[in-house]
């Protein structure tokens, strides 16, 4: 069975670490039965009337578990992980959902999310009958967490941080390696041709496939005949590009 765990707002401007990397350290110690299929951070809006930390990103961990495993127990796996972890004056959110059982309703309040500024309730009635859990603070978790499960049933939005061996790929490979990774290549040229088998990918020491389709898609752009290199490479730190919760700015210390 799989099942999507959404996590939202985990940190503070001081935190070590955003909730990408805490959800990344909770898949990290999964019981041997379960299987990681990916972590996908999902980015929402930057607004005004939005209250959020650095980046306003959450993140939805795809988990395969066998037939028979409680599905109570990786709940609460999960919410001792994020009780342990969360920065002091975080507003952790945390949604559970079979796969099969997301429907249209969760996938609309989701793609609404990014682009508005929805309300607690809307989120718990979105998310029913599926496990909402607000574990401190204001509880605003609950909208993030709710979004990264509908974003990722969606499957055309946000990026994988975990996937397979993703974070041992080396800068340099071919177009066959990462399909082999179950990482298919694809052109956003204005003019785009078919990265084959054989091409080169190149300065792709840091890549972050998307989420299209349902599966990991690395973009990429032609440097040369039969050499590409990815569309998207790592966000440079910058100092004000968030804005706090107490409505300063701050900076992004960190990058899923």
């Amino acid at each position: 069975m799989r099942v999507f765990l959404g996590f939202d707002d985990t940190d503070d401007k001081d935190a070590p670490m955003g909730t990408g990397r805490l959800v990344r350290e909770f898949v990290y110690g999964l019981d041997s039965d379960c299987s990681l299929v990916g972590v996908i951070r999902h980015q929402l809006p930057r607004l005004d009337d939005i209250p959020f930390t650095s980046n306003n990103s959450s993140a939805c961990a795809v988990i395969d578990i066998p037939d028979g495993y409680a599905l109570e127990e990786l709940r609460d796996k999960a919410v001792d992980h994020l009780v342990k972890n969360c920065a002091p004056g975080s507003d952790p959110g945390l949604c559970i959902a079979r796969e099969e059982a997301v429907g249209s309703t969760l996938v609309q309040f989701a793609q609404a999310v990014t682009g508005l500024k929805v309300t607690q309730q809307q989120a718990m009635d979105a998310a029913h009958p599926f496990e909402l859990l607000g574990l401190g603070g204001t509880n605003d978790g609950i909208i993030g967490a709710a979004a990264a499960v509908g974003l990722t049933k969606f499957g055309w939005c946000g990026r994988f941080i975990e996937y397979g061996r993703l974070r041992d790929l080396p800068a340099d490979l071919h177009v066959h390696d990462l399909n082999e990774a179950g990482i298919q290549v694809v052109s956003v040229d204005r003019d785009p041709l078919v990265p084959l088998p054989g091409d080169e990918v190149r300065n792709a020491g840091w890549i972050r496939p998307s989420l299209w389709a349902g599966i990991p898609v690395l973009q990429v752009t032609m440097t040369e005949h039969h050499v590409w290199q990815p569309a998207h490479g790592k966000s440079k730190k910058k100092l004000g590009m968030g804005q706090g919760k107490n409505g300063h700015a701050t900076t992004a210390p960190y990058t899923a």
